[in-house]
């Protein structure tokens, strides 16, 4: 891993998107590594603009925001209007596969929203995101994840929870070829 790497997490109010950085930077944590998250949302409950904020490093983190994202995850449209549609070339944008990303943009996509509709619960698309980075970028171990995810996820859809994230790390293994 680089000294520090930032993950912005976007979508909707509802999603889930802040447990996801939550858990994310829990892991990172089990790992050994530094983390700090952030959120913002719209001031809707359900439906509004949601974001969440992750930085791992091995070492001190003197920022806690993310300033050039390494990863932009969108699971909406709109969230990637705001966050992915700008990014520059460097920047990797995880998203939705509904989500048209043109030609010549780093992106690697997966059918997350589906899946947790059709094979699921769309509560659990948070969780298959997040299996996704985990599984694309290695930054935290999948042990860790797990932890973390079965720790923070409503007492009951622990089985439900750790299925959708394995999800992710299938979807992962699929687009880098594993």
């Amino acid at each position: 891993m680089s000294e520090r790497i930032e993950f912005r997490l976007s979508g909707s109010g509802g999603q889930g998107i802040i447990t996801a950085g939550i858990v994310l930077a829990s892991a990172a944590l089990y790992d050994g590594k530094n983390a700090i998250q952030s959120q913002s949302y719209g001031p809707e409950a359900r439906g509004g603009a949601s974001k969440a904020e992750v930085v791992i490093s091995d070492s001190f983190i003197d920022y806690p925001k993310a300033t050039i994202p390494n990863y932009v995850l969108c699971l909406t449209k709109e969230a990637y209007r705001a966050y992915g549609e700008n990014a520059n070339e460097d920047i990797t944008v995880m998203a939705d596969s509904s989500i048209e990303i043109p030609e010549g943009k780093k992106a690697l996509t997966a059918p997350i929203i589906e899946t947790a509709a059709k094979e699921f619960r769309p509560m659990v698309a948070n969780t298959i995101a997040l299996g996704f980075i985990v599984g694309c970028t290695g930054v935290v171990s999948q042990e860790s994840v797990i932890k973390a995810l079965l720790e923070r996820v409503p007492k009951g859809t622990e089985e439900l929870n750790e299925k959708a994230l394995y999800k992710g790390f299938e979807f992962a293994d699929t687009v880098m070829g594993r």
